[in-house]
């Protein structure tokens, strides 16, 4: 098949482009420049822009499928569709499980109510530009779910029939400069006492940037089309399993103190980026983000690799980064050391 990808140098992307090419497929992506691509050009075509100045670079081209990665307000699905509708098989969008309405209970399932904005919101987000580096979902704030809602709604719309509509959650593994899982990854690698967040039992979901990328290459290929939730594992995880795989891939020497939620919001600790994958169960509002329902991408062959492989990537990825990088999530050893010792002299 002659697949285009949107984006295709950073993470997600890089991942796709790899299991396509894995597959004997063609591939092209349309990128921007910013960010250094491990595909050469005999591998891979490039073709350079931006997609929010317009696709007139891939007019007239045909593909069997298009897979967004970087889709995040309607006007970028809009400029597929008049540019490319025609010419593909199949739109792929990669949505995100941010699009649903309510949180508040487990087991979402693909047609659970939507997040809604207004029509003046929308145009706002219309007129912002995404960030070249950093988080996306920080530029839109609040929008960003509802924003990949109205993606999907308008892909449908306009290609009715051939969108599949992908929504993971937690995408980890190496490469992921959002910083969430690797702060874990090697924060246990280090050793010494760990301060982990509220119960140890509490449910997490994640899924391997590999993981997702070959599944979504395998769909493509069934013809499949829909909506998916794609976050795993296949099996519950809770946070200890995840950090005891942790420390058992690293072999440190690691002991972990689990610190009431309620010690960690009153001394001002932010959920999600100082202390990634937790958040305060007392917010009744947020209790089913990390626990979507999964059984229509596992009946369609979403597989998983043992979460120690993923693991053992993340941290091998993690060593070869440079101490000196800033990160994105989690918190310094100071402020952890400060934490854990309140804890104790409570």
């Amino acid at each position: 098949m002659k697949l285009l990808i949107l984006g295709g140098t950073v993470f997600l992307g890089r991942y796709l482009v790899e299991a396509a090419l894995g597959q004997g497929h063609e591939v092209t992506i349309f990128h921007r420049g910013v960010h250094e691509t491990p595909f050469s050009t005999t591998k891979v075509e490039h073709v350079q822009g931006d997609r929010n100045e317009g696709l007139t670079a891939l007019a007239g081209r045909r593909f069997d499928a298009v897979i967004d990665t970087n889709g995040y307000v309607p006007r970028h699905v809009k400029a597929v569709a008049q540019t490319l509708a025609e010419n593909i098989k199949r739109y792929v969008f990669i949505s995100s499980i941010s699009v649903y309405a309510d949180f508040s209970t487990a087991g979402l399932k693909e047609s659970s109510p939507l997040g809604q904005i207004s029509p003046e919101q929308a145009r706002e987000a219309e007129q912002l530009r995404p960030p070249t580096t950093g988080t996306i979902a920080l530029t839109y704030g609040e929008m960003y779910g509802p924003l990949k809602a109205l993606c999907e709604q308008t892909a449908e719309e306009l290609m009715p029939g051939r969108v599949l509509a992908i929504r993971p959650g937690l995408i980890v593994g190496p490469h992921d400069y959002s910083d969430r899982f690797n702060y874990w990854v090697q924060r246990v690698a280090r050793g010494g006492e760990v301060l982990a967040p509220g119960r140890p039992d509490r449910p997490i979901q994640l899924i391997d940037v590999r993981d997702l990328a070959e599944w979504t290459i395998r769909m493509i290929e069934a013809g499949h089309a829909g909506v998916y939730n794609a976050t795993g594992l296949d099996a519950p995880l809770t946070m200890q399993q995840f950090l005891e795989t942790c420390k058992s891939v690293s072999g440190a020497t690691a002991t972990f103190t689990w610190v009431d939620e309620a010690f960690l919001l009153e001394k001002g600790v932010v959920p999600w980026s100082q202390l990634p994958l937790w958040l305060p169960e007392s917010d009744e509002s947020l209790r089913g983000f990390l626990d979507a329902d999964i059984q229509k991408a596992l009946a369609a062959g979403l597989t998983f690799r043992p979460l120690a492989q993923t693991v053992g990537a993340t941290l091998a990825w993690e060593q070869q980064r440079s101490p000196d990088e800033q990160r994105k999530a989690g918190m310094s050893i100071a402020q952890e050391s400060e934490l854990l010792q309140a804890w104790h002299q409570r």
